[in-house]
């Protein structure tokens, strides 16, 4: 995915999935979020392990979500990619984005297979720092 599809992507999109959100703070997945939420996304929290995260309610998986999502962003390790995928496939999800060292090439391709962007192996806040119109 270009640079300019990626923005575009990130300056069209509202709804973000957080897969494998922590409650923890000092955890780089509560710090990505908190940045999302910074620039306005909404966050919805995708974690078996917590209840809620910042007086969110927390889902314990994607088909469990009350509402359309834009990016499925994953912090989860690489060999739990391809189920995030047919997840996010289900519900129909607009992307996927994973995180800095996740990388799954048959999951990637599935994803795309099926009419999804991809962006692998990125940092989505790095990215949205980029877009011209970032504070």
């Amino acid at each position: 995915m270009t640079q300019t599809h990626i923005h575009t992507l990130l300056a069209d999109s509202r709804y973000i999935a957080v897969v494998g959100l922590s409650d923890k703070p000092y955890r780089m997945s509560y710090q990505i979020a908190e940045t999302l939420q910074y620039y306005g996304y909404e966050i919805f929290p995708v974690n078996p392990a917590i209840t809620q995260w910042k007086d969110i309610p927390a889902y314990p998986d994607l088909l469990s979500l009350p509402s359309p999502i834009d990016i499925v962003n994953v912090f989860r390790r690489s060999e739990h990619l391809a189920g995030i995928v047919e997840e996010a496939i289900a519900i129909g999800a607009r992307a996927i984005w994973t995180q800095l060292g996740v990388v799954d090439h048959t999951a990637a391709a599935r994803a795309e297979a099926a009419g999804l962007h991809m962006v692998m192996n990125r940092c989505i806040a790095v990215e949205r720092a980029r877009l011209p119109q970032a504070p």
